[in-house]
């Protein structure tokens, strides 16, 4: 007489020793019903399921936060060895997606892998069991992964809603911060680390590089942020510095961290979101320019302010570059070529006498067809900058008052602009709202067939249109806005700072720094061959821009007659 399916699972039940595999990735806990999903509640049924039928549990796999798309788990891969060492024979899951959403691995494993191991699958909620034929198992597989994906672009499209509205949805707050108590998308200052942020970006204002800052954060014994993180519980990492040495590990900072924190408008109070660019299965697939991030202004309180930021990032452009000695010049990150934009480096002569010049560094790399010399001798460059500095703050200081006056009515007008601006971007967001409400009450009349789908279509498209046209009036002005704020205020802050320079007697780098923005060299050559060298500088927060030019030759003639004189 044949054996029924009943007296063949009851023959069998006491040689199986089941694997129970539980999964929870972070997209079904956003989407999930209630605990319908979770661990406790899958390996609670999956254990009752078993004892019913009389299987013994020898193992349990837990994968929480791991993806169904990858394969990379590791119970997954636990278990799968665990099932090849035949320390189990059966796999028990609550259903077949967790297993996994990549339809070509979970059915190489139901139907090749398990089989060939002689280990057997139940999936209890699919209804699928490799001990009995499932034909339609594949299309659930299928379904899984299709379904991953879906996930996957609601979640990106709910964390691009969060980015949007300047949200922070990171896991760890950035140093210098915590996450509010009360809200942890919004971030607060930490009054134990923030004056560490405030002395790397003042470092940095000062013109110096990660290397540097790094050297002076190890000096000063400032551990690095992962230490901060794991005396406050919010991680358990330790650097590979730690791990090398306990004791002094912490206070070894990573350029790359110093780096990122330059480039982070975090710190001047906005929210930068979507750094990376992404891709279903594959994961990051590499960085975005800064340019290309989402950034919310005025989220939260700023550690520095915003000028000191973008001047840091300026000089984050033009990066110092050592001389061969090692040392680093004066101008350093500072001078460009006013034909070429790339930066102008100093050297030596060849000369009886050896002078420092600065020349264009495409000249010096690819020769004539690309770019002059646009040579400048290191003393008549510093005479000319020594000159101007004490010139503008004796300007100041000698007509104090009426500095003071033109900066209030230079003020005046940004105001006047700004509140003009902002009332445009208010009328056009208005507009907005109530093209989406057209668009709403639009939807339900073609529901209730109140208007025809032609009539539908037609004001969809009209109101897309014009909403389109309002997003990029917003951008532009809000853009508008944001320069008008940053210039806000810096003819004071241009007075305050020019004028402590009256009574200079040498140049540092640190003036350099804080006063200019840009020293920009011209040449033009002409047709008898004569170079003709002029320069401008550029100084921060100057509210006019309003650069004098000097002819080098003329002013080096100037000087030699005034010396010999």
């Amino acid at each position: 007489m044949r054996m029924t399916n009943l007296q063949m699972e009851e023959l069998l039940a006491p040689t199986y020793k089941v694997g129970v595999y539980c999964r929870l990735s972070k997209e079904d806990e956003d989407i999930r019903d209630g605990e319908s999903q979770s661990i406790g509640h899958q390996r609670e049924m999956i254990e009752e399921f078993c004892r019913a039928r009389g299987w013994a549990v020898e193992e349990v796999y837990i994968d929480d936060g791991y993806s169904g798309t990858t394969s990379n788990r590791p119970d997954l891969q636990r278990m799968l060895k665990d099932v090849e060492k035949k320390k189990i024979n059966v796999v028990v899951t609550k259903d077949y997606s967790r297993l996994g959403r990549d339809n070509l691995f979970t059915e190489h494993l139901r139907e090749i892998w398990f089989p060939k191991h002689e280990c057997r699958y139940v999936a209890i909620n699919d209804n699928i069991d490799t001990m009995y034929d499932d034909e339609i198992a594949p299309f659930k597989a299928l379904f899984n992964a299709q379904y991953s994906k879906d996930i996957s672009k609601k979640v990106h499209s709910a964390y691009m809603n969060q980015a949007q509205k300047g949200r922070f949805t990171g896991c760890v707050a950035p140093f210098g911060y915590l996450k509010d108590p009360e809200d942890a998308t919004h971030l607060i200052i930490d009054e134990e680390t923030a004056p560490f942020v405030r002395q790397i970006f003042d470092w940095a204002l000062d013109g110096h590089g990660t290397a540097f800052i790094k050297r002076r954060l190890e000096a000063n014994k400032v551990p690095c942020p992962t230490w901060w993180n794991r005396q406050r519980g919010i991680r358990n990492h330790y650097t590979k510095w730690e791990i090398q040495d306990p004791e002094n590990g912490r206070y070894v900072w990573d350029d790359s961290v110093i780096g990122d924190m330059l480039i982070n408008p975090v710190y001047y109070g906005a929210i930068a979101s979507q750094k990376k660019n992404y891709k279903f299965k594959v994961g990051v697939i590499n960085e975005k320019k800064p340019e290309d991030w989402i950034v919310v202004e005025n989220t939260h309180e700023p550690i520095i302010d915003q000028d000191s930021f973008d001047i840091v990032q300026e000089k984050i452009e033009s990066r110092k570059c050592s001389r061969g000695d090692g040392t680093t010049s004066l101008f350093a990150g500072l001078i460009k070529c006013g034909e070429c934009g790339k930066a102008l480096t100093i050297r030596k002569t060849n000369a009886k006498h050896p002078q420092d010049i600065y020349a264009c560094v495409t000249y010096n790399r690819h020769g004539k067809n690309h770019c002059t010399q646009h040579r400048i001798e290191f003393d008549t460059l510093y005479n000319v900058v020594f000159d101007e500095i004490k010139e503008l703050a004796n300007e100041v200081v000698d007509a104090y008052d009426v500095a003071e006056s033109l900066a209030d009515a230079y003020e005046s007008e940004q105001r006047e602009q700004q509140e003009i601006l902002q009332r445009n971007i208010c009328k056009a967001k208005n507009r907005l709202e109530t093209l989406e409400r057209m668009t709403t009450k639009a939807y339900e009349d073609f529901l209730t067939e109140t208007i025809t789908e032609p009539m539908f279509n037609s004001l969809v498209e009209r109101t897309k249109k014009e909403s389109e046209d309002l997003m990029k009036q917003i951008a532009h002005d809000e853009k508008r806005l944001a320069k008008n704020g940053k210039t806000d205020g810096n003819a004071r802050k241009w007075i305050d700072l020019i004028k402590d320079y009256a009574d200079i007697t040498e140049l540092d780098a640190d003036t350099l720094n804080r006063l200019i923005k840009q020293i920009v060299v011209h040449e033009e050559i002409t047709e008898d061959g004569t170079r003709n060298i002029s320069m401008e500088i550029h100084y921060n927060f100057r509210p006019t821009d309003e650069s004098k030019t000097y002819n080098l030759s003329e002013y080096a003639e100037a000087n030699s007659v005034a010396e010999a004189i």
